[in-house]
């Protein structure tokens, strides 16, 4: 949902970075349709839905064209007709404020589309757990928060049935393509990845998604690049998804790798300094931001 446009979102440490390097939103929309890709027929998505004329936009909506059909998929146990998807990127995390802001949005798309408030759904999908809206929600709200399997969390006792995703922990083998949004995948998991794409034959469908998870990876995607194997499978999945010039996949240029790299540790030392100063803590700072504990006591 973009937020930067909304001064209640007290929480968010990434609302001040300057550039965007990496484009995650537009990958996540085509990892969970792929994830999804079974029921496709059954699923319409709709991505950065305007809820009115106000800059109010939910990440996801996906409708099921006939509710009476199941979506037999551990992220879509809970679906039913409409269902809204709020998506974060590695460098960011789902706050207490996020929380009851996509609820009300829920309940604003209920009185815009005038449906029924038991026909939503509402899922949040980041790669970590929330650890302080999980507590939140038990103590405050006294919801109970149960892992009903592998990263999916689901909170019981609303009117609205509500998920928390933490994509890392997600299974590999069912959920390859969200547990593959992130910034920390190492070299088996390019591999696993690119192999699946090209696998299922359909790299233009998922163009956005591999140009944010190869920019986001550089040293894997380098280290990848040298095995004889890996380096026909992601040439021809280059070619075929169409980045331009197959994204260098041959020979990024040293310097533009090493600029993303730097790029992105510049953007996790700016997110750790605003948790830094907002009262987290050093462990707590390295979880979210990915920085080690060693340089989030240098910025501190």
């Amino acid at each position: 949902m973009k937020h930067s446009d909304d001064p209640g979102k007290k929480h968010d440490i990434a609302q001040n970075s300057k550039d965007q390097l990496i484009p995650w939103h537009p990958a996540f929309v085509e990892a969970i349709q792929m994830e999804l890709n079974e029921y496709r027929k059954n699923l319409q998505f709709l991505s950065e839905l305007p809820l009115n004329a106000e800059p109010l936009k939910i990440d996801v909506v996906i409708i099921k064209k006939s509710k009476d059909i199941p979506v037999k998929k551990n992220i879509a146990m809970i679906f039913r007709k409409d269902n809204i998807v709020e998506y974060k990127s590695p460098l960011d995390f789902v706050s207490i404020d996020d929380f009851y802001k996509v609820y009300a949005y829920a309940c604003l798309y209920k009185v815009i589309n005038k449906i029924d408030i038991q026909d939503i759904t509402l899922s949040f999908v980041a790669s970590r757990r929330p650890r302080e809206l999980i507590a939140h929600l038990k103590k405050v709200c006294c919801f109970p928060v149960e892992e009903k399997g592998p990263g999916i969390y689901i909170i019981e006792r609303d009117i609205l049935p509500i998920q928390i995703i933490d994509s890392r922990k997600l299974s590999a083998e069912e959920n390859i393509w969200l547990r593959g949004l992130d910034n920390r995948l190492g070299v088996a998991d390019i591999r696993r990845v690119t192999s699946e794409i090209s696998r299922q034959g359909k790299p233009a469908m998922i163009k956005a998604y591999l140009d944010a998870i190869t920019k986001a990876n550089i040293e894997s995607l380098m280290e990848a690049l040298k095995m004889s194997d890996t380096q026909l499978t992601l040439d021809k999945v280059f070619e075929e998804a169409g980045l331009v010039a197959k994204w260098e996949a041959r020979g990024i240029a040293k310097g533009e790798a090493r600029g993303i790299v730097k790029g992105e540790e510049q953007k996790a030392s700016e997110i750790a300094r605003n948790m830094l100063k907002k009262g987290f803590s050093v462990e707590e700072t390295s979880q979210l931001s990915g920085l080690s504990i060693r340089k989030i006591r240098l910025l501190s």
